[in-house]
């Protein structure tokens, strides 16, 4: 099926259609071109240092309107994966305010406190990171045999204006070169996410395609996914990572306002 023709479009967020605060050239028309051939789109996310009320206001205050149906996180997948494996098992939780408040309206008994009733450890990227909470999982770990590890996502970095900052990934390889434990990853590029989506909306993978910026996660979860794929070289990756990389995308564009040119 012809890029035109797609009904589903999952896209990526922090370097595919902004950076920081700034809305990339062409998004807003993208989207309003997505919504007037009678398609959806998605924004799809490995980011979980915020909810998605958040993400609503921060579009919002770059231009974008939306809703909070609009998006899809990898706290969402991994709140599904530990309601549907560990249902009302205690989880210490290593990630921001909102992270954790998140997780306990969703049921699960997230604390962030070690104890002897922690039953499992979960992870996300966390802007409010302290030693004392690395200190916390290290322990853990490190003491309880065979202790349920989950992390939200794999993303070494997460994108600004300036460069990069550490994202889950990178606390993760921290934590396994203190502990040799490497965590269960739920975000992209996990196929998790994309088969919420397909199946909140009634899709197939034939109408549905991957747009992101990282061959590693957005591309791969869609190739894992068996749809296609738009890897945009407006963000973290860059033409030779998908040259050199096994997981190929099905197209590579410079940009969202190319993408828009393709689906007109």
């Amino acid at each position: 099926m012809k890029l035109c023709e797609k009904r589903l479009f999952l896209l990526d967020m922090d370097g595919t259609i902004y950076l920081d605060d700034e809305l990339f050239d062409g998004t807003v028309d993208f989207l309003n071109r997505v919504r007037e051939k009678g398609g959806r789109y998605l924004f799809l996310t490995n980011n979980s240092s915020r909810g998605t009320d958040a993400y609503v206001k921060k579009l919002e205050r770059i231009g974008i309107a939306a809703t909070e149906e609009d998006f899809l996180t990898s706290t969402d997948a991994t709140i599904l994966y530990l309601n549907k494996n560990y249902p009302g098992r205690r989880f210490y939780s290593l990630g921001t305010a909102s992270f954790t408040a998140q997780l306990r309206a969703a049921g699960i008994d997230a604390v962030t406190e070690v104890s002897d009733n922690v039953f499992g450890v979960v992870i996300s990227n966390d802007t409010e990171l302290t030693f004392k909470k690395l200190d916390d999982v290290c322990r853990l770990l490190s003491t309880r045999e065979d202790i349920p590890y989950i992390a939200t996502n794999p993303d070494w970095v997460c994108p600004t204006s300036y460069g990069y900052v550490p994202d889950c990934g990178s606390f993760a390889e921290a934590i396994f070169r203190a502990t040799g434990k490497r965590p269960q990853f739920i975000g992209k590029p996990e196929t998790e996410m994309i088969y919420m989506a397909l199946s909140r909306f009634g899709y197939t993978r034939e109408e549905a395609v991957m747009v992101g910026d990282r061959v590693y996660t957005d591309i791969a979860s869609g190739y894992n996914a068996g749809i296609d794929t738009v890897f945009v070289l407006s963000g973290e990756g860059t033409r030779e990572d998908a040259e050199s990389s096994s997981t190929k995308p099905t197209y590579i564009m410079e940009n969202i306002k190319e993408l828009l040119k393709s689906i007109n």
